[in-house]
Order: C-alpha cells, then structure tokens, then sequence
C-alpha cells in the first residue's frame, strides 16, 4: 500500500454509501426493513429461505442427507437474492433480525418456530431428527467443537481473504498477507485433524462436516474466490483435498449443492426446490432460465 493510500480515520465514522466490490449493494450500517414483502410459503413443514452461499449450502445439504437416510425431512427452498436486497424485506427480517442467509421456518409443531444463523439450523435439524449429531458425550462435545469452530473461523476466510483476494475493488497487499496467512493456518488446523479420522469429528459423518465442506471444501476444490486455491497452495493440504472429495461424491451434498444456487453450469442450477422431483425437471437447463 503506498503512501498516497494511507487513510486517516474521521473522529466519527459516517456512512457515504456503498463502498465498491460486488457485493457493497448488501452492507449497509442499520439493521430492519426497507420494504413490505411477506415470504411464501409452500407446502411443506420446512421452508428454507435462503441462496446457494456457503452458509446456504450447509442447510440444503442437511436437508439431502436427511432425505436420503430416509427421514421426513421434506421442505421448500425459496431463492433469496441478496444481491437485491430481498433479506430485508419485513417478512425476512421477521424470520432473521440480522438480515442474512440462511433463515428457516419449522411448521412442523403446534406453532411456527423461527430458526436462524445456519449453525443453529443445523443443530435444529440434527436434533429434531436424531441424527449426524451424537445424543451425548464426548463425541457430542466433540461434534459440537468444529461446529463452532467453523463458525467462528470462517469470516476470515468469507469477509476476509475472500473479500480482499476476490471481491475488493482494489488489491491491497496488507490485508491479503494478512488473512492468507490465517486461512493457511485455519487449513493446517483441519489437515492435521484429518491426519488421523475419515470425519472432522472422528468416525461418522456429521454437522461439523456439513459446516466446514461448503468453505473449505469447496475452496481447495476450487470453486471460490477466482484462483484461491492455487494461490493457497490447496494441494499441499491432502488431507482436507482428500476429505473435500469424498463428501463432493456424496449424492446428497451434490443435490445440496445445486438448491438455490444462482451461478456455474445450468444444469447445477436449482433455483427453487419444492419436490425431489425437481433436480430432473426444473435445473435452469430444463426451464432455459439463467442465473445471476
């Protein structure tokens, strides 16, 4: 950064708009509302609002999995654009406060019941169904560890490196060194702990995979911000490559993967789901739509 950039913070900060970058339309420094809109609702007892983010993935595959284990778990998955400011509608923000993606409604009960922060839907869902959550213990404890490790790692990786590798209207050598250097440390963290387990948690597949595979799987596969993962050295890392590749061929994570997905190949497009049946019929290749 040369000297000519260096900033000198204001007494008070005062917002002047949007910042630049691709996503500046969607941070703003209030919380609430900008409009009247009520969400849908289908006919199902889960209704998902959400887009295919990381943070949406963890959900829609959860949901996969529970279907293909054989639960009852069948739901609606409506598209929220966040690009245009669908999440702060007044329906969303009833549903999520904070005004981001993923937020659920379980009709299952006597009464709708909110659930927000996708961590939270997992533990929902894991709980409600008896299932890739153990019932008690260590490896409970466990489970819940990385659960929350994800969490609380991953605005490195998203708003940090993410944002100023990819999406930054400006290249800054400060902040990428910066967050490069936590996001190859947050790699090491989970490649030695698959040195020794199939699973993040141990031996059985789980939420905490759930909540790490759509960031960092996808990152040393590849598919986020540009270049990444060359520029991480992601090969180097072969124990989360070779984990990251075992859930990719799992058929519920790819089905997961595709619900409210807004980019890549049509044919991985599933804008909507309300059925099954719609990963065969509706894919943005069938209804000669187009994402973003």
């Amino acid at each position: 950064m040369s000297k000519d950039n260096i900033y000198t913070p204001p007494e008070v900060w005062t917002w002047e708009g949007e910042s630049g970058g691709r996503f500046a339309s969607i941070n703003r420094p209030i919380a609430g509302p900008t409009h009247d809109k009520e969400l849908p609702v289908g006919k199902h007892p889960f209704q998902l609002y959400s887009m295919g983010t990381p943070n949406g993935v963890k959900v829609t595959v959860m949901f996969e999995e529970l279907l293909e284990a054989g639960h009852d778990a069948e739901y609606d998955a409506w598209l929220i654009r966040i690009t245009e400011g669908d999440q702060f509608s007044s329906g969303f923000v009833d549903a999520n406060p904070n005004s981001k993606i993923p937020a659920m409604i379980d009709h299952s009960g006597d009464e709708p019941l909110r659930v927000f922060e996708s961590g939270s839907i997992l533990l929902h869902l894991a709980e409600k169904f008896g299932t890739f959550l153990p019932a008690s213990g260590a490896a409970r404890t466990e489970t819940l560890n990385w659960l929350f490790w994800q969490m609380g790692s991953a605005p490195y990786l998203g708003g940090g490196f993410g944002h100023f590798y990819h999406y930054a209207p400006e290249k800054w050598q400060y902040p990428i060194d910066r967050f490069t250097m936590e996001v190859k440390r947050q790699l090491d963290v989970l490649d030695r702990q698959l040195a020794t387990r199939p699973f993040i948690a141990g031996d059985d597949y789980s939420i905490a995979d759930m909540a790490i595979w759509p960031w960092y799987g996808n990152l040393v596969l590849g598919r986020q911000y540009g270049d990444a993962a060359r520029f991480l050295d992601a090969e180097s890392y072969e124990n989360v490559m070779a984990w990251a590749k075992k859930l990719d061929a799992r058929p519920a994570v790819r089905r997961g993967r595709m619900v409210n997905r807004t980019s890549g190949e049509p044919h991985e497009q599933l804008l909507e789901r309300h059925d099954a049946g719609d990963f065969e019929t509706r894919t943005e290749d069938k209804i000669g739509g187009q994402g973003d």
